[in-house]
């Protein structure tokens, strides 16, 4: 199945830009989460208001991913994320937009202004997800099994409207 996402990330990153990076961020004694991992919990509020807490997302299949308004391949992968959103969400895929940013309450809405998406934009203004995740590169995206376990991670932008992306969303969807 990972193959499935590399084609994508292959695809994208051909016509994109490569990934933004910032010094490699602390992270806890244990390190940051693998595939095969459970996902850590997090609690987080959307630029809505909503408090969304990751376990509460348990049975459905999420997508987690952590960016920045200042990153061209956050911002070129959005509108295939909005896409892979709309496409999917009845069928119970989430997709969670970790915004980094610490001025991220100010900065995001001044972008949204001109893109919108339906799927929920978060703030980690404290980088506490961001650093529990290991993150440091952008964007980044960890792609979670109903059961809460870490099925990949992808770092850079992909197209995930691209068909095969969705083909492995789907079986997910399916387990």
């Amino acid at each position: 199945m990972r193959h499935l996402i590399a084609a994508a990330l292959l695809i994208l990153l051909a016509i994109a830009f490569s990934g933004c990076s910032e010094p490699p961020a602390q992270t806890p004694s244990g390190g940051p989460p693998a595939v095969g991992q459970v996902a850590p919990d997090f609690t987080l509020t959307g630029l809505d208001g909503k408090a969304y807490t990751l376990a509460a997302l348990r049975g459905k299949v999420v997508i987690v991913n952590f960016w920045a308004t200042w990153c061209p391949p956050c911002r070129a992968e959005m509108p295939s994320m909005e896409l892979l959103h709309r496409d999917l969400a009845d069928e119970g895929l989430v997709m969670l937009a970790v915004n980094i940013e610490k001025d991220g309450r100010q900065t995001v809405p001044k972008f949204l202004a001109t893109s919108t998406h339906s799927f929920p934009i978060l703030v980690d203004e404290k980088e506490d997800v961001q650093k529990r995740y290991g993150v440091y590169k952008f964007p980044e995206s960890f792609v979670i099994r109903k059961n809460g376990v870490i099925d990949d991670k992808v770092i850079g932008a992909i197209d995930w409207a691209h068909p095969q992306t969705i083909a492995y969303f789907r079986d997910l969807l399916k387990e």
